[in-house]
């Protein structure tokens, strides 16, 4: 028995006492998280991970000297009966607001310094202090709502995997280092002076060689590690949840990963997600929306109107048509959103010119035709055309841009999702079926081309299957027209987590590394285990990863993964509350042979 509590123990939580439980004698544990005093009797508001409990203690109750001492988060232990408030002292907002414990005993485990912060969701702290006493911060409800939330969907997630025989198995975090996108974290070796193990970007090889090892089912709630910048959405260390399967087609895993996040939106926001989700592809994801992560909670479409210009007249759009690979694009922003000239060109207009765009060329649609702007350097037929082609209306606004076909779509698109960002047409927190805009992304371009680098990347990884249907393209070295058996998921335009069929044929896995210039030696060097495991008949086998830090912030309308994440870091990678990174003792330097080499200040 622990000296400390002294037999002392709950019987019930802070959330859980109801007016079913009135004369009851109970006891309750956790901090406090306001006080009253009124002279004739106070009022102490309870708080534990579960709820909060209002405790009242009479000034002829002998433990109010007592409790007149307590202090805001001291830790306490409550023996009491429960009581009703009154029907006039009801509080409807709260689970346990018709009633009260009358206090008759008082245990006080630990008072506690006045703390750097309110400890309340209104708190307006700066982050960065918020962020040095974390568990501080913690507490407050908000926060401790995410952290559990975040549990609550693990438990489904592994729930329905092991119930669709799912394995959950482990891979190593101490791996090699095979740089692709972004970089590595290092480890350095004692025992082997000079070389290094790397921390995992994901375990996506390791998986697949599950998959030649005859585990056909695996899954793993997979910490990793990327040492990029930093933004609200990113982490150094993040979460994944990570899955693998053999013999399957894409529909396989794509119709369990609908079974559990239809199921985690059930039980977690009360949503009854409709099944199966909408599927596009990446093509018409482009053509339609401008980003291969769309959100299709609204309209306001891109529509082409290359054909439409290409005998044009206007100036601005004969010299972009002259160009290779170009086109028009445009969308109809309906009359209810009041675009000003100064709207257009600065605001809406710079968020175009941040995605390449030269310029958003506008126009106002005014009793059936286009009117200012643009307008007037088009023939009437180009401008019935355009209207009845983007079904734009009376009073409405036309935004074009021009450009080369990547530059044209993404900056449009860009534009569509600001300007609803803009008038509040997309929810930040879900509450009804409405609000959740899931649609899977198929049908990826298995490379894209770099102007900077002048070589071809895979969109995915190099790992990733291309269409049998591609094998022609491929083979006569077109690989601008070779898609990949690849496949994202999107979640109210944002990408909740993606995957593909993998290669299984090591002639196969050769041949793409060669497209991408990864030679004979250097596929050697960087992936001789794959390689060898693939000529072991590997099985055909595919999966997919999600990111468990975002899915938890779209769920729970948090502002960034910092809010889901319990110890996380800032966009400087730093831990403000332990300190890291840190300097170590020049001993355990030389004991791994590193001897550091820092620039001097003013450098």
């Amino acid at each position: 028995m622990s000296e400390f509590l002294n037999g002392f123990k709950r019987t019930h939580t802070c959330g859980a006492l109801r007016g079913s439980d009135i004369g009851k004698t109970v006891r309750l544990v956790g901090w406090v998280q306001d006080y009253r005093n009124l002279g004739s009797f106070l009022f102490i508001v309870m708080r534990d991970r579960y709820g909060i409990t209002q405790i009242h203690v009479d000034a002829t109750n002998p433990i109010f000297e007592q409790a007149a001492k307590l202090r805001s988060e001291w830790c306490i232990g409550i023996e009491g009966e429960v009581i009703s408030r009154g029907e006039k002292n009801i509080n409807k907002d709260l689970p346990t607001g018709e009633i009260e414990v009358e206090a008759k005993d008082l245990r006080i485990f630990n008072a506690a310094a006045n703390t750097p912060f309110a400890i309340h969701d209104k708190c307006d702290a700066d982050e960065k202090l918020r962020l040095k006493y974390r568990y501080l911060d913690l507490r407050r409800p908000c926060l401790n709502r995410n952290i559990i939330m975040r549990s609550q969907i693990t438990r489904i997630i592994r729930r329905t995997l092991e119930s669709n025989n799912f394995l959950d198995l482990e891979t190593p975090v101490l791996g090699k280092s095979t740089p692709e996108g972004a970089r590595d974290y290092l480890v350095p070796s004692r025992v082997q002076p000079g070389k290094f193990y790397a921390l995992p970007q994901s375990p996506q090889l390791f998986k697949q060689l599950y998959m030649v090892s005859g585990f056909d089912r695996y899954y793993q709630i997979a910490r990793c590690f990327r040492d990029e910048d930093l933004r609200l959405d990113r982490q150094p260390e993040f979460t994944q949840i990570d899955m693998e399967m053999s013999f399957i087609e894409p529909e396989d895993i794509q119709n369990i990963c609908e079974e559990m996040i239809s199921t985690i939106f059930k039980e977690v926001l009360n949503i009854d997600i409709p099944r199966p989700f909408k599927r596009i592809s990446w093509d018409e994801a482009m053509d339609r929306f401008g980003v291969d992560a769309p959100d299709i909670r609204f309209g306001m479409e891109l529509n082409d109107i290359t054909d439409i210009l290409k005998n044009t007249e206007c100036k601005l759009f004969q010299t972009v048509l002259a160009e290779k690979q170009t086109t028009i694009r445009a969308i109809a922003v309906p009359a209810s959103v009041k675009l000003s000239r100064k709207d257009i060109e600065s605001s809406l207009g710079d968020v175009a010119k941040t995605y390449g765009a030269k310029a958003l060329v506008w126009a106002k649609v005014a009793n059936g035709t286009l009117d200012a702007g643009i307008a007037k350097q088009l023939s009437d037929d180009e401008k019935e055309a355009i209207i009845d082609r983007i079904k734009a209306e009376d009073g409405g606004t036309v935004l074009i841009v021009a450009d080369k076909l990547n530059i044209a779509r993404n900056a449009l698109g860009r534009v569509r999702k600001e300007i609803a960002v803009r008038n509040n047409w997309i929810p930040k927190v879900m509450t009804k079926p409405e609000d959740v805009g899931l649609t899977w992304v198929t049908d990826f371009p298995m490379f894209e081309w770099s102007d900077e680098d002048n070589r071809w990347y895979a969109m995915h990884h190099p790992f990733t299957s291309p269409r049998t249907c591609d094998w022609p393209a491929f083979d006569r070295g077109e690989l601008d027209k070779v898609y990949a058996q690849a496949y994202d998921l999107v979640l109210n335009g944002i990408e909740l987590g993606g995957g593909s069929i993998r290669i299984h044929n090591i002639d196969v896995q050769k041949k793409v590394f060669a497209a991408l210039g990864i030679g004979e030696e250097e596929a050697r060097a960087k992936f001789s285990f794959l390689l060898d495991a693939l000529s072991f008949g590997a099985p055909p086998h595919g999966g997919l990863a999600f990111g468990l830090d975002r899915m938890v912030m779209l769920l729970s309308g948090a502002d960034s993964l910092r809010d889901v994440i319990a110890f996380p870091k800032t966009n400087k990678a730093t831990d403000l509350m332990t300190e890291a990174p840190s300097d170590v003792d020049e001993k355990q330097l030389n004991e791994l042979y590193i001897k550091t080499d820092l620039p001097s200040e003013g450098e």
